[in-house]
């Protein structure tokens, strides 16, 4: 009988694989090196590859399917009610081709490259962001330690810094002034790395189709654009707009029991950086939600809401529709029309 799934347990040097038959029967445990690992799935005949979305999924994924295989990434907390025993390579990636045998299990689209990339662009933006505010915190806290204050904020710092360092009379020691300067050196650096990161996602947002789409939504600039898009892949993946906004964690948690429904806070599962954006996008719609016409469908949503419920609760609930919203735009490749929305 041929291999019909195989499950993969992704190493950085090895791959621990385990093939089924179309019975479920066990019919090859073996560990290979990367190389090994496509020449394999090479001389293979097609069949359902299947890995835990994690680091180098993707690329396995895309390999598999160059040679003719269905890949299917899976999500890591699913993969765990399958194992069996002791946890050990081979018994993970025997879980993880048993999860891939069942009908209902939700996968991971893989990625393309450009996609990939451009989600790594924008971790790396990210990533520049968090260096930029530690390294404003640090300054302040030196400064402190010697009495100065500045107030709260990133322009608050550039609009201070300059002064406190050109002051003789503060009372800082020479050699800690130098070392403050060496930090604000480090800070416009890193500004200047991440405008010049921003223009080019700004960049690619004016150039794919899709992003020109969501850019159409409110709250939706070329930031978020270009995350959704590199985040979520095809939307099709997601049956209906409520999976996508439960795959971001912006629905309440559910703990029922007994035909009793209780619901909790949101549940904060999948993409953190995309939730973030989504919630910053439905804070500054709300600003400006006035703004709008009268018989604007997203105004007469909000207003119908803001009275009933905490002003945080309103920004989720915002985020949430601009979510299915996002959903609707990319499945049916159509811009966003507030006339459609219900108030």
């Amino acid at each position: 009988m041929t291999i019909a799934t195989i499950g993969i347990d992704i190493g950085k040097s090895k791959f621990h694989v385990c093939a089924l038959d179309e019975r479920g029967h066990i019919k090859l445990r073996k560990a290979f090196s990367r190389s090994g690992l496509i020449r394999f799935l090479a001389n293979t005949p097609p069949a359902r590859v299947s890995t835990e979305a994690c680091a180098g999924a993707h690329f396995i994924g895309r390999k598999a399917e160059t040679f003719g295989h269905e890949a299917r990434l899976l999500p890591a907390q699913y993969v765990k009610a399958y194992t069996k025993s002791q946890k050990n390579d081979y018994a993970d990636a025997e879980a993880i081709a048993e999860a891939a045998t069942r009908p209902t299990m939700r996968s991971v689209p893989v990625k393309s490259v450009d996609r990939q990339t451009l989600q790594l662009i924008h971790r790396q933006r990210t990533g520049w962001v968090s260096e930029r505010t530690t390294l404003a915190n640090r300054i302040r806290a030196m400064l402190l330690e010697f009495g100065v204050t500045i107030p709260k904020g990133i322009r608050q710092l550039r609009r201070h810094l300059p002064w406190v360092l050109e002051d003789g009379d503060n009372g800082l020691p020479d050699r800690l002034r130098e070392l403050i300067a060496e930090l604000w050196a480090d800070m416009n650096r890193l500004d200047e790395r991440i405008e010049r990161m921003t223009a080019e996602l700004a960049t690619l947002a004016r150039q794919d189709p899709q992003m020109q789409l969501l850019l159409s939504i409110p709250g939706i600039g070329p930031i978020v654009a270009t995350a959704l898009v590199a985040g979520i892949g095809d939307a099709c993946a997601f049956r209906k707009g409520r999976d996508l906004a439960a795959w971001l964690g912006l629905v309440p948690r559910q703990y029922s029991t007994g035909g009793q429904t209780r619901l909790l806070g949101i549940g904060k599962r999948g993409n953190r950086h995309l939730r973030m954006l989504l919630i910053h996008g439905a804070r500054a719609v709300l600003r400006v939600v006035r703004t709008r016409d009268e018989q604007d469908g997203l105004r007469r949503w909000v207003e119908r809401i803001t009275p009933r419920k905490h002003g945080n609760v309103v920004v989720v609930a915002l985020a949430n529709k601009l979510a299915r919203v996002v959903h609707g735009v990319l499945r049916y490749q159509a811009p966003f029309d507030s006339r459609l929305m219900s108030g």
